[in-house]
Order: structure tokens, then C-alpha cells, then sequence
């Protein structure tokens, strides 16, 4: 059987969307002919929330190996807390001690941590390691995320892009295969390096992990947001926020302040959950989403947690709502995972996106929900109107929707496996 290396910073017990490939694709990796080693962070020094829940989740035969990190106090005095700063010499040591005694096929980097990504160039210099990079997000991004930051926010980021710009060449160059979630990512390193060949790029969404509601229902795992007896419709969110949600978000508050105009009785036990919308650890999140509902005069029909949940918690909150609604980012080439899970937890579905998103098409493809589109040059108003169009507040939308499986079915957990092991065959032959 083959050897793969996979680099994960983030890994369970750690809850953060970076590691979900990883940690799906572990039940499936044998099938498809090859052994995995997880090469991680130890959770003691990563400074993000923690599910013990996701540990019990994975498969018991895995190995998995954890390095050190230099404290985040540390580091953080002379201006850097990133973990990609301070946890990739430990790493490096640590896969050099694994390499130096065994052979492996190839090495795999799935995370958003780019800094640790250098070290897939170091062992392929030193012991010949073809290596294969997973690109969650723009590593080296178009998009002006820095406009709207602090000023201290503003520096990071320009160092961050700085740094990207000198390391993403040589390591994008020399990497045996790429893969990202997004097409717009893969298009924008395409026109960075038209010298790699178009083959070695593959379009890999994350999947959805039809077993994490079987672990839900079947462990018992409860949710403290909301009470679902208490007689009022709760529609849920979970996932980030940010500015860049701010026309969706914008869009959605204009309709149900609409709605409150023509329904007020009815409107008035609606209450929409916003659950994990900051990054930030437990009490330093900042809430972006109430804010835009005050805007306009629905605040309290919005009820926005900043604090990430536990993985399966959040679950649970899908499975205990009696719809579901996702905001979309402004960026074209913003692929929301946060999709699937919506789709397996067979409620309805109102979805407000770019007219370019995948998560459209995805929507369409399955009828596992309601998409509405919005291009930069719509106003408010005019995606109001859409939204409203769609009655998504009335009885009659909270149905069970009839999705076609048929069609989800290459979105799940294995086949998204069965096509990163072709992505690792095809490396080992390069």
C-alpha cells in the first residue's frame, strides 16, 4: 500500500474548518490503496476552540503525529501570533525525524496555514517527497479583505501577502499536483504560472459527511442556543461572518423587514441564529452580523453568537431549526463549504449568493434548496425583491425539500477521497 504524508496544523480535537478534508477523508484513504500519517499541532499549543467530540469521530487506526509550537504570548511581542509562524520549525523536525527513517510516496498539505506549505519544497529537495497542496483560500489573494481592517490588521495582512508573493511561486512551481475548492483559485494561480501544466490542477470541493449526523443522533450531543419547543420558527446560520457578507446580509434584512411590514404577527416569532461568527477565542469575538441587522430595524429578530461551537454542536443546531439560511460573500471565487452539512441536514434552504457562486449550482443540481443570485451591481433593493420573491418566510417553505441524492452523491465523504487519491496516484508518477 502507498504512504502518504498528510500536513494538517489544525486536527482534532482543534475546531477549525481547515482540517474537515482531512479529517473526513481519513475513513477512505485505505479503499482507494493508501496509508495515511497526519503530521499536526498539538492542540496545547493552538489558540482556537477544542471538540473532544471530533477525536471520538476519527478512524481508531490513523497515525498521528504532534509537534510543538512556539508559544502564541511569545511570538505575539514582537507582532506575530500565526501558527504557520510559529509552528513550522517544530514540523519541519518532526517530519524530518519521520522521513529520515521511512519511505513515503508523498507528502499532502491541507490547510490554510500557507507558511507551513515551504516545508513541502524542503522535503522534496532532501528526500525526493513529490508533494501535493490543498488551496482552501487565495493564498495569494486579489481580493481587498485589508479595506475595511484595523490598521494593526492592515500591516498583518500586507506582511502576510508580502511573504505570499516571494513563497507561493517556487512552491506552487515544484508541487506534483494542486488542488483547491475553488474554480476562481484555481484560475488565478493558472494566470500567476501559465508554466504548470493544466493537468496537474484538480477542482476538489469539500464534501459532506453523511456520518457526522449518524454521530450526532446517535451520541445524544445537545445545543444550548436555542429552545425548538418554545413555539417560535428559529432559522439557523452557521459559519463566519464578515464584511464581505454585507450585500447578502443586507438583502436578507431588507426582505424581512418587508415581510414585518406586510406580517408583523407572524414575522414576530421568527428568530434567525447567527452561530460561530468570529474566529476569536471564547468572549473576544466581535459580532459583524447584528450590526447590519440594526441597520434596518430587525435586530431583534436576529440573535448573532460570535463564539465557535463545538463541531457536532453546531450540528445539532441544524438538525433542531426549522429552516436554514447562508449568506454569501461578494467574492466570486468564495466556495462555502458550510453547503453540504445544510444539505444533509434535510431542512430547507435559502441560500444568497454571487451569481457566480458554485454553491448555486450545487443548489440546482441537487433541488436541495432555494438560491438566490446577486451580481456586484445589485442593489439592496433589487436582491430584496428576489428574496422576497421566493416567499421564503411563509408556511408553506418549511418543507422537508425533495433533494436528489443521485446528484449529491459525488459531494460526499468518499468520493471526494476516491478523487484526491487520483491526485496522489498521478503525483507519484511525475
Amino acid at each position: 500500500m502507498k504512504k502518504v504524508l498528510i500536513v494538517s496544523p489544525h486536527f482534532p480535537p482543534i475546531n477549525a474548518p481547515d482540517m474537515q478534508r482531512v479529517r473526513v477523508a481519513l475513513s477512505y484513504f485505505k479503499e482507494f490503496g493508501w496509508e495515511p500519517t497526519v503530521l499536526c499541532v498539538d492542540a496545547n499549543y493552538i489558540e482556537a476552540a477544542q471538540d473532544s467530540w471530533l477525536e471520538h469521530s476519527l478512524p481508531q487506526d490513523i497515525r498521528i503525529i504532534k509537534s510543538k509550537a512556539f508559544s502564541a504570548k511569545l511570538t505575539r511581542r514582537f507582532g506575530f501570533g500565526s501558527l504557520s509562524f510559529r509552528a513550522t520549525p517544530f514540523l519541519n523536525a518532526e517530519g524530518n525525524k519521520l522521513l529520515a527513517r521511512e519511505k513515503f510516496d508523498v507528502s499532502f498539505f491541507s490547510t490554510t496555514q500557507f507558511g507551513v506549505m515551504s516545508l513541502a519544497a524542503k522535503w522534496r529537495a532532501r528526500y525526493g517527497l513529490p508533494y501535493v497542496l490543498d488551496i482552501q483560500d487565495p493564498w495569494v489573494s486579489n481580493y481587498d479583505y485589508a479595506k475595511n481592517a484595523r490598521p494593526g490588521g492592515r500591516l498583518k495582512y500586507a506582511v502576510s501577502q508580502w511573504s505570499a508573493r516571494r513563497t507561493e511561486p517556487v512552491i506552487a512551481k515544484g508541487a506534483a499536483g494542486i488542488i483547491s475548492v475553488s474554480s476562481a483559485y484555481v484560475k488565478d494561480i493558472e494566470t500567476r504560472y501559465p508554466e504548470i501544466p493544466a493537468e496537474r490542477f484538480a477542482v476538489i470541493p469539500f464534501a459532506g459527511a453523511e456520518h457526522d449526523f449518524e454521530f450526532v443522533q446517535n451520541t445524544g450531543i445537545q445545543q444550548r442556543v436555542f429552545n425548538p419547543s418554545d413555539g417560535l420558527t428559529h432559522w439557523v446560520y452557521t459559519g463566519r461572518g464578515g464584511s464581505d457578507l454585507k450585500k447578502s446580509l443586507s438583502g436578507i434584512f431588507e426582505a424581512l423587514r418587508q415581510f414585518r411590514l406586510r406580517d408583523p404577527q407572524s414575522v414576530n416569532k421568527i428568530r434567525i441564529h447567527f452561530i460561530g461568527t468570529s474566529y476569536a477565542p471564547e468572549g473576544r469575538g466581535e459580532k459583524s452580523i447584528e450590526p447590519v441587522a440594526n441597520e434596518f430595524g430587525v435586530a431583534d429578530l436576529v440573535k448573532e453568537l460570535p463564539t465557535r461551537l463545538p463541531y457536532f454542536e453546531t450540528l445539532r443546531c441544524m438538525l433542531d431549526a426549522q429552516a436554514l439560511i447562508i449568506p454569501g460573500s461578494d467574492d466570486a471565487g468564495y466556495t462555502a463549504s458550510k453547503i453540504y452539512p445544510c444539505i444533509l441536514a434535510r431542512k430547507p434552504i435559502l441560500a444568497v449568493f454571487h451569481e457566480k457562486s458554485s454553491v448555486l449550482t450545487i443548489l440546482n443540481e441537487t433541488n436541495a434548496g432555494t438560491g438566490v443570485d446577486f451580481s456586484p451591481s445589485d442593489s439592496t433593493e433589487t436582491i430584496a425583491k428576489k428574496i422576497v420573491a421566493t416567499n421564503w418566510l411563509s408556511e408553506g417553505y418549511l418543507r422537508t425539500p425533495e433533494t436528489n441524492w443521485e446528484n449529491f452523491e459525488p459531494y460526499l465523504a468518499r468520493s471526494m477521497t476516491r478523487s484526491v487519491c487520483q491526485i496522489l496516484d498521478k503525483a507519484i508518477t511525475r
